[in-house]
């Protein structure tokens, strides 16, 4: 080798991939806020979230996936073992399963089950009205000696008071209007109970099947059964029962006979109070053929008057 000869001499540097002032780290710091942050917003929705739809999305997530999937009648079912589903989350229970048929059906099967379930409650109380008149009467010293003449009972229209006549003991003077003084005690006393009612108060007055004398020309049976019927609301009035609870008074004549194998039965000649259920009273209200025949005091008078010459052995 000659002497003018120099040695290359190659340098490597070795290159230390980031070191101390290495990016890597704030790859991982911003993966660990971005976990912070989702971890965070996540809590804060569950603070902020019901029960009953955190309920809902849990009872979700554990619905098996085919049924999630897909969909199905077990979803939304009310007879699927599964709580919660459906399309609202937010409810506890699983939502009810519809009837078959078009829509509004099943509003129409709730409407009638709630109508039911008044009716029944309605019936219950009405019931218990009838005993607690009954222990009235029989605690009454003026009601307990007229009892055989009081009949109570539960019809169609609600709870019916009839007082009937006797043989020997008529409610009313001879084809008159005029009340004998047990009678108007018995509706005197009949009158202070009814105010602890809410129902409306229908009244009805009855004769027998005996014609009125001169009935087809003019006052008869029908005339004589609304006086009568008028002069029993003013001794209920009298007795203290509101007058707005009433909301008709009707003469039925003969019409409507308590005994119908026996129409000249003393029974027939009766007075009919009917504490009027809802459905009752709304059917009075809605029925625009139903006569309310309230004849006025004066005009009561006017053909007690006219008829007072008219006296006949009728038993009426």
């Amino acid at each position: 080798m000659a002497e003018d000869t120099k040695p290359i001499i190659v340098k490597r540097i070795k290159k230390v991939a980031g070191g101390h002032h290495g990016g890597a780290w704030k790859i991982a710091y911003a993966d660990f806020v971005t976990a912070m942050m989702a971890f965070f917003l996540l809590m804060w929705l569950l603070g902020s979230t019901s029960k009953a739809t955190l309920e809902g999305i849990s009872e979700y997530f554990k619905m098996p996936l085919k049924v999630a999937l897909q969909g199905g009648p077990s979803v939304a079912a009310s007879d699927s073992v599964l709580k919660g589903g459906g399309k609202d989350l937010t409810k506890k229970q699983a939502q009810v399963k519809p009837v078959d048929g078009p829509k509004g059906k099943q509003k129409e099967v709730d409407i009638k089950d709630a109508k039911t379930a008044l009716e029944k409650a309605e019936q219950e109380k009405l019931a218990e009205l009838k005993l607690k008149i009954e222990e009235a009467i029989d605690a009454s010293a003026t009601l307990s000696k007229f009892k055989k003449q009081l009949l109570i009972d539960i019809t169609s229209e609600g709870l019916r008071i009839q007082i009937v006549d006797e043989q020997n003991r008529p409610m009313f003077a001879s084809s008159k209007a005029e009340l004998q003084p047990y009678a108007k005690q018995i509706l005197h006393e009949i009158g202070s109970m009814l105010n602890d009612v809410p129902n409306k108060i229908s009244l009805s007055g009855h004769t027998d099947a005996v014609p009125y004398p001169t009935g087809d020309k003019g006052y008869s049976n029908w005339e004589l059964s609304s006086d009568r019927a008028n002069a029993s609301r003013r001794e209920l009035v009298a007795g203290g029962m509101d007058e707005s609870k009433l909301l008709r008074v009707v003469g039925l004549s003969s019409a409507s006979l308590f005994d119908k194998e026996n129409p000249l039965n003393p029974v027939n000649r009766r007075i009919s109070i009917i504490i009027m259920n809802k459905k009752a009273e709304e059917d009075a209200v809605k029925d625009e053929g139903a006569t309310v025949n309230v004849p006025s005091d004066n005009a009561a008078s006017e053909v007690q008057k006219a008829t007072e010459v008219q006296k006949a052995a009728t038993g009426q």
